[in-house]
């Protein structure tokens, strides 16, 4: 029986199922499934998509983790210190970490003892950020007793944009500079410089950065102690305005959807795709300072991938920063591989359909070599 590894990709609104197979140093996808919404039995689903897609028995299970904190920086196998620890960072990523450890568990179930289990961390491509963008200005002392610092996500995301620029453009060095916009229903920017992520916008959780669906992004830390003071809202309630209540969904007063968003008349459904789009533009920016520049800008998630009017708005008036739109190339890129910028743009502009799925399928693989690496080494001694 053929190997097969499945990669589970839990999200904030969705889950993403794929299975490969490992064939001559590359993996064949077998099958791929997106389930938007609410789901209540992991194992039922699992079943499903396997049964569903003849797919017998499973090698090897790799999950999507988004919150690794400063303990897991890279990919590993799943034992109970690193399960443990993935629900000991639950209230830093209470959207995703929960819902992580129940696909684990049923994956395990499911799977069998005998597959591996490997978590693959978002936080992991942040893990050397320097360290004037991961410091907060807080006492250093508070911020080491607890653990505070810059995190960043969709790390998984990032690096597959990346990737995939690098094989597009390979007589630039590690890809040169690239400014990288995950948008979603979490969304994220990254600066990245030959490779190495050096600024991120999400921080010590997911909250921080970019207006999301039903996230906030940046808030004034002073708006949230007024708040507390004047509403008497406690600490969960808090954190249930931030994480649900909050983002386009809180500005519109009426949907998280952009694509209903953008088809709205209503002037706050309309106010809610502006601050959106003006957020990101600003971190644009930001990120060009960071960078000296940048080679490239690239959209990816299902906004980025799905919205050209979103990626317009968001471009608007960076012509003099050498960012020249094609509107046609534009207009074209819903769900497709495309540059979207004009070629006499000084910084190439490409929708790049993020493959999560891949990078977790051979990270699963390289975990599993290492691990028999160890062991031949281990029984030759």
């Amino acid at each position: 029986m053929k190997p097969v590894v499945l990669t589970v990709n839990t999200g904030s609104s969705s889950v993403r199922l794929a299975a490969f197979a490992p064939e001559g140093g590359s993996l064949s996808l077998l099958a791929s499934g997106h389930f938007p919404g609410e789901w209540s039995n992991p194992a039922a689903m699992l079943h499903a998509f396997l049964t569903g897609h003849g797919i017998e028995a499973v090698t090897a299970v790799a999950h999507r983790i988004v919150h690794g904190g400063a303990r897991l920086t890279a990919p590993c196998r799943i034992d109970a210190e690193v399960e443990a620890e993935i629900g000991r960072l639950v209230p830093l990523a209470p959207l995703h970490n929960p819902r992580a450890l129940e696909w684990i568990r049923a994956s395990r179930v499911l799977a069998g003892a005998e597959a591996t289990q490997v978590a693959v961390f978002d936080t992991a491509f942040y893990a050397a950020l320097p360290e004037a963008a991961a410091t907060y200005a807080l006492p250093r002392a508070l911020c080491a007793r607890h653990g505070i610092r810059r995190y960043g996500f969709h790390g998984i995301a990032h690096q597959a944009m990346w990737r995939r620029w690098r094989e597009l453009r390979p007589e630039l060095p590690e890809g040169g500079r690239v400014i990288s916009l995950q948008l979603g229903a979490g969304c994220s920017i990254a600066a990245v410089r030959d490779g190495q992520a050096v600024d991120t916008s999400m921080g010590f959780s997911p909250l921080e950065g970019l207006v999301m669906a039903i996230r906030s992004g940046d808030v004034d830390p002073g708006v949230l102690l007024f708040l507390q003071r004047a509403e008497g809202l406690a600490p969960a309630r808090m954190e249930r305005l931030l994480n649900e209540e909050s983002g386009l969904l809180g500005v519109s007063g009426t949907s998280s959807d952009m694509r209903a968003l953008l088809d709205a008349d209503d002037p706050d459904a309309q106010l809610a795709v502006d601050v959106y789009c003006y957020r990101a533009r600003k971190y644009i920016g930001a990120y060009l300072a960071v960078l000296g520049g940048a080679d490239a800008i690239l959209f990816g998630g299902g906004v980025g991938e799905q919205a050209p009017e979103v990626r317009a708005r968001i471009l608007n008036g960076l012509e003099g920063l050498g960012i020249a739109l094609d509107a046609d190339a534009n207009q074209a890129a819903i769900g497709a591989e495309m540059r979207i910028s004009t070629h006499g743009s000084a910084i190439e502009v490409r929708v790049i359909p993020v493959d999560e799925a891949a990078i977790l399928a051979q990270a699963a693989l390289d975990v599993m070599a290492t691990h028999e690496a160890v062991n031949i080494q281990e029984e030759g001694s």
